[in-house]
């Protein structure tokens, strides 16, 4: 699954000031990932205060998730329109402004809008901000960085899991709410860590006049004619990447790794518990996975960095699912402690390697221009597979009171997903790139600069839109005419709005 899309200009830095982004980014992954989950320590103190129970009080983490995945395409329009920046920079004042309100909350509708819809919205606005800007910074050595990035998730989950059953003993939920929030202001921090890479410079016309607009992001400049009326459009979100096979066989990839791969960590710790292990141990099992997952996700971007394997790194996501449902497969019936504790080895090595691929194997997919709506889409997606998944696995548990079919169900789904990825990248996808070979990049990847990229060089006639997606006016430079041709950014991002 080769990178598509016009051909770059000057390449990403693959360092310097990347490395701090990467740290942003890493922090900023381990908020969204792991603070939802790590909100349920406060779960039976709500309970006992609101006089509710557990699948109401659960919303909270499922609603913060929900605002978490499926605002992707809003968080994609407002990258598209203002920059990572300004929305990393808003979305870290939401996410806190959400835990402080829901600390003076009296009831769970409260805590509903505040904990849940404002400080998951302010997580998804920092989230995938993070991850388009990671994308600019790196390409050589992008596999590792998306690996060191995504080890965020269960280093922030190991940490925050135990600091608010710290802040619950000695402040309660309301004291640890509000101290919640004002740890997450440092989003905020992150947010402005984020500017944009070096980029070309606007250029003049062969007249001497002063230069158009110009937008340039870091995969290079396009020239446009301004329509008749002076003014230019811009798409706010691409769904045009719909069409792309590639894009098309990802996002069923992704749809049905959704529906199981989330399932086992939810049910771990009762599974144990059913089956005769103490609680103490039983709740360790989650830390197991924890540990080897931090491990598995940077060393797993390493691997996928190699010349040899960087092509194939869809090959190695399909590998990991597969690996992963097998996993799921294989430990349906595991009953002693013993085999639970291979089970969450081999568990937490095939989840961090699935959590070290999954976007990069997107940004291969795609291109970096039109990653950040391909990333909106995808989220939205998922989304939409997460609330079926998990709450039909706990339904069956109820009505069967059997967690081995639970197993094979999950383990099932994930298995499929790995086996779709790879015959349809083999059958589909290389058989539509051996007919337009591409040349192969620095660090062993490899560009794709089929005729749709050849298409999208070339200037539009007057007046013209670009067709498929939310498209935004925009008025050129105060000196420069209703005819003069203006420099527009490839949809996506621009180094001005960064």
């Amino acid at each position: 699954m080769g990178t598509r899309g016009p051909r770059r200009g000057p390449g990403p830095p693959d360092g310097g000031w990347g490395w701090a982004v990467l740290g942003a980014c890493f922090v900023v992954t381990g908020f969204a990932y792991g603070f939802p989950k790590a909100v349920s320590v406060f779960f039976r103190a709500l309970m006992r205060d609101f006089g509710a129970g557990y699948s109401d009080t659960a919303w909270v983490s499922s609603i913060m998730l929900a605002m978490l995945y499926g605002t992707g395409p809003v968080s994609s329009i407002l990258v598209t329109r203002f920059g990572c920046r300004p929305v990393m920079l808003v979305g870290g004042l939401l996410a806190s402004a959400g835990m402080v309100l829901a600390s003076f909350a009296t009831r769970l509708l409260e805590l509903y809008l505040t904990a849940g819809v404002l400080t998951g919205l302010g997580l998804a606005l920092n989230f995938q901000p993070s991850l388009i800007m990671l994308g600019l910074y790196f390409e050589r050595r992008r596999p590792l960085a998306n690996g060191l990035a995504a080890a965020g998730s269960p280093v922030f989950l190991s940490a925050l899991s135990p600091l608010g059953q710290q802040l619950l003993e000695h402040f309660g939920w309301r004291g640890g709410f509000l101290l919640l929030g004002g740890l997450l202001l440092h989003c905020c921090a992150c947010g402005a860590v984020m500017r944009p890479p070096p980029g070309p410079r606007p250029r003049r016309n062969s007249a001497g006049d002063a230069p158009g607009e110009a937008e340039a992001d870091s995969a290079g400049l396009r020239l446009r004619e301004a329509p008749s009326g002076g003014r230019t459009r811009r798409r706010l979100l691409d769904v045009t990447v719909c069409t792309d096979r590639a894009f098309a066989v990802y996002a069923v990839t992704k749809f049905l790794m959704a529906l199981g791969l989330f399932v086992p960590a939810i049910l771990l710790v009762n599974y144990a518990k059913d089956a005769g292990v103490p609680d103490s141990e039983a709740a360790f099992l989650l830390s197991i996975v924890g540990f080897v997952d931090i491990v598995a996700r940077p060393a797993c971007g390493a691997l996928a960095g190699l010349a040899r394997l960087r092509p194939h790194v869809a090959y190695l996501f399909s590998l990991a699912l597969m690996a992963n449902g097998l996993t799921d497969l294989s430990s349906a019936r595991a009953r002693t402690y013993g085999t639970l504790v291979a089970f969450c080895v081999a568990f937490g090595l095939s989840y961090g390697m699935v959590g070290a691929l999954q976007f990069e194997v997107l940004m291969a997919a795609v291109g970096a221009p039109r990653f950040p709506s391909a990333l909106g889409l995808v989220l939205l997606l998922e989304a939409v597979a997460v609330l079926i998944g998990p709450p039909s696995a706990g339904r069956l548990v109820d009505a069967l009171k059997n967690y081995e079919i639970i197993f094979y169900l999950a383990g099932s789904e994930v298995a499929l997903a790995g086996i779709f990825m790879a015959v349809a990248t083999k059958c589909c996808l290389r058989r539509s790139q051996d007919a337009t070979p591409s040349p192969a990049t620095k660090g062993g990847a490899s560009d794709t600069e089929d005729a749709e990229a050849e298409v999208d060089s070339e200037p539009l006639p007057a007046g013209a839109v670009e067709p498929g997606g939310l498209e935004a006016p925009e008025v050129p430079s105060p000196g420069t005419g209703p005819s003069e041709p203006e420099t527009e950014a490839e949809p996506g991002l621009d180094s001005e709005s960064v």
